[in-house]
């Protein structure tokens, strides 16, 4: 159901508030650029910072745009499984197509409360549903054997696996790759997920250049590796750029800096050093970005 270049979407804001114009815009250029699916609320889209009113209008706004044009996977997410459950229930009502579910953060729970945390979210909601893990931001790592669990359960269907560690995501393919997509959560690595068995990716550097990420996935998809590792290779010195300081501080500011979105984010996010900035025009010049 889900493969391909998956972009984690920005939010943009416009004096505090959440720009829907210019979100409606993004999510154009998007499906416009190949881009295979879209994903609201994520990390990218500073889900940690919206409320819960604004959180649901964002999933709300991303549907009715994409209008089933592609698949909406909403970022529902949360430390607590019933809030994670509450903003899963106004997704599947709005229309979205799956959701991504990150593993509770700060509260670090066993590799059991894990799997009742999805497993509930999955019986209080059915939903297709994607499993999001990211222990450098959570605190927490899901292990293959609690990821082989929860795919025997018909909601779960895909991990977006952001660990980092390509023998987890290969021990995941091996254990339960007939019953779960593993996507790649980290755009450095999209071609070496890819080998050991992923199908796509959820990423970052699409939001700036969602054609060049979806032609990597082409053409591996087509069979041409030499042509996918030319054009990822082409693609890594951005995707690292856009971690010159935390997500999403580069990636909004580079859709600032062509002109796309406002210059704006939520504390405690805040506008990058200017060494980093310097650093971030350079390499948005270098791929031909910036004039």
């Amino acid at each position: 159901m889900f493969k391909g270049s998956i972009v984690a979407i920005v939010t943009p804001f416009k004096e505090g508030r959440v720009d829907e114009e210019t979100y409606r815009e993004l999510i154009e250029f998007q499906i416009e650029n190949g881009t295979s699916a879209i994903v609201p609320c994520g990390t990218t889209g500073e889900s940690a910072t919206l409320d819960m009113a604004e959180h649901s209008r964002v999933i709300d706004i991303a549907v009715e745009a994409v209008n089933k044009r592609v698949p909406v996977i909403a970022g529902t997410g949360g430390n607590s499984t019933s809030e994670a459950i509450e903003l899963t229930a106004h997704a599947k009502k709005a229309g979205a197509d799956a959701t991504l579910q990150v593993t509770p953060y700060y509260n670090k729970p066993t590799q059991e409360g894990l799997y009742r945390h999805f497993k509930a979210i999955a019986e209080a909601v059915p939903l297709p549903q994607v499993l999001y893990n990211v222990p450098g931001r959570t605190g927490v790592n899901m292990l293959p054997e609690t990821v082989a669990r929860l795919a025997e359960l018909s909601e779960v269907v895909a991990i977006k696996e952001a660990s980092g560690d390509l023998g987890q995501m290969a021990e995941i393919v091996r254990l339960a790759g007939d019953k779960i997509t593993l996507l790649s959560g980290d755009d450095n690595v999209i071609l070496p997920v890819l080998s050991v068995g992923g199908k796509g990716v959820v990423s970052v550097v699409a939001n700036i250049v969602p054609a060049d990420t979806a032609a990597v996935m082409r053409a591996w998809e087509e069979g041409d590796m030499a042509k996918a590792q030319t054009l990822f290779l082409k693609l890594l010195p951005l995707c690292k750029a856009m971690f010159y300081e935390t997500n999403p501080i580069p990636v909004k500011t580079s859709l600032a800096l062509m002109g796309k979105i406002g210059d704006e984010m939520r504390l405690p996010l805040c506008p990058m050093a200017p060494a980093n900035l310097e650093k971030l025009k350079k390499a948005l010049a270098d791929y031909g970005l910036l004039g």
